[in-house]
C-alpha cells in the first residue's frame, strides 16, 4: 500500500495486480474512516495509533509516498460479511432450521410411501408411483404465488414452517423413488424371519429394516438439504423480514457492488454446511454404491 498527500488529507492507494499499478481508493483526514475502510474493503485491522503513525511518516517526508504492508487476516472478508451484511446469522439459522424441517417431511411421508410402493401390491401402483413426479414439473416461480395465498391462510407465510412446506413438496417425489428402491432390495423373508422370533411388524421395520436402509435415506437426506439450503427464487418470494441466508447472500451479490471480497465470503459460507453435511452422511452414501468404508 502507498499513502501520501492528496487534496482532502491523506492519499490512500493500493497495489492493482491486474493493472500492476497503484490505484487511489481514498482521499480523507479523518482517522477513524480511513482506519474503517482498511477493514471492510481491503481486510486489515489497524488501530488508529497504527494509521496515525503512517499519516505522521507522510508528514515527516513533506507529503511524499510512503510505501508500507500489513498482514491481511485470513477470516477478515467472513467477518466483514456477517458484521455489515443484514440479519446474517439469524438468516443462517433459520435456514438450518428451513433445511432440517424438509429432511423430517420429506422422509417421513416419503419414506413410508417409498415402504408401501416396495412392500405391497395394489391396483395402480406403477401409475401412482409415476405420478409423485409430476409436481416437478413446475417451476418454483409458476406455484410460488398460489402458495403464498395457501401458506398465509395457514399462517406460516414468511416462517421457517411454510418454507420447509414447500420444498418437502417438491422432495417428496424423488424421496418415493430413492426409498422404494432400497426397500425393494432389502429381502422381506428379513422381517418375516424377525417376527417368527417374537416381534412385531414395527419392531421388525425399526430394528431390521430400517438400519438396513440408511443408505438410501441418506442420500435421500443429501438431496432434501441441498435443495432446501440452495433454493432462492422461491425465497425471495415466500419471505418479506424472515429471509433466508441464500436470500442474504443474493442480496449482497447485488448490493456489494465492486466488493468481490464479501460476495465471496458469502458464497463460501453457504457452501460450508453443506460440504460438512455431506461429510458427515458421507460412510452411509458410500455403503449404498457398495463400499464399506471411507
Amino acid at each position: 500500500m502507498k499513502m501520501e498527500r492528496g487534496k482532502r488529507g491523506y492519499l490512500l492507494s493500493v497495489w492493482d495486480r491486474n493493472q500492476r499499478a497503484y490505484v487511489s481508493v481514498l482521499d480523507t483526514a479523518d482517522v477513524d474512516r480511513m482506519r474503517v475502510y482498511m477493514e471492510t474493503y481491503l481486510g486489515l485491522k489497524p488501530t488508529n495509533e497504527q494509521v496515525v503513525a503512517v499519516m505522521q511518516q507522510v508528514d515527516a517526508a513533506g507529503g511524499q509516498p510512503v510505501y508500507f504492508a500489513w498482514r491481511r487476516h485470513i477470516l477478515s472478508n467472513y467477518a466483514t460479511f456477517f458484521r455489515v451484511t443484514r440479519d446474517a446469522v439469524p438468516a443462517l439459522i433459520r435456514s438450518l432450521q428451513i433445511a432440517a424441517l424438509t429432511i423430517v417431511i420429506s422422509l417421513s411421508i416419503g419414506g413410508a410411501a417409498g415402504y408401501a410402493f416396495a412392500r405391497y401390491r395394489f391396483y395402480g401402483k406403477n401409475a401412482l408411483k409415476f405420478s409423485v413426479l409430476f409436481v416437478r414439473i413446475f417451476p418454483g416461480v409458476a406455484i410460488a404465488i398460489p402458495m403464498v395465498i395457501i401458506l398465509a391462510r395457514l399462517g406460516v407465510y414468511d416462517r421457517p414452517a411454510g418454507l420447509s412446506l414447500l420444498y418437502s413438496v417438491g422432495v417428496i417425489g424423488i424421496t418415493v423413488w430413492i426409498t422404494a428402491s432400497i426397500f425393494m432390495g432389502i429381502p422381506v423373508s428379513l422381517e418375516e424371519a424377525a417376527m417368527v422370533f417374537g416381534a412385531t411388524r414395527w419392531q421388525a421395520f425399526f430394528r431390521i429394516t430400517l438400519p438396513l436402509a440408511f443408505p438410501g435415506l441418506a442420500a435421500a437426506a443429501m438431496y432434501a438439504f441441498i435443495g432446501a439450503w440452495n433454493e432462492t427464487v422461491a425465497a425471495i418470494i415466500l419471505t418479506e423480514f424472515n429471509p433466508t441466508f441464500s436470500v442474504v447472500v443474493y442480496q449482497t451479490l447485488l448490493g456489494a457492488t465492486g466488493q468481490v471480497n464479501l460476495t465471496a465470503a458469502g458464497g463460501m459460507a453457504m457452501a460450508l454446511p453443506a460440504v460438512v453435511f455431506t461429510f458427515f452422511i458421507r460412510r452411509y452414501i458410500h455403503q449404498m454404491w457398495g463400499g464399506v468404508t471411507v
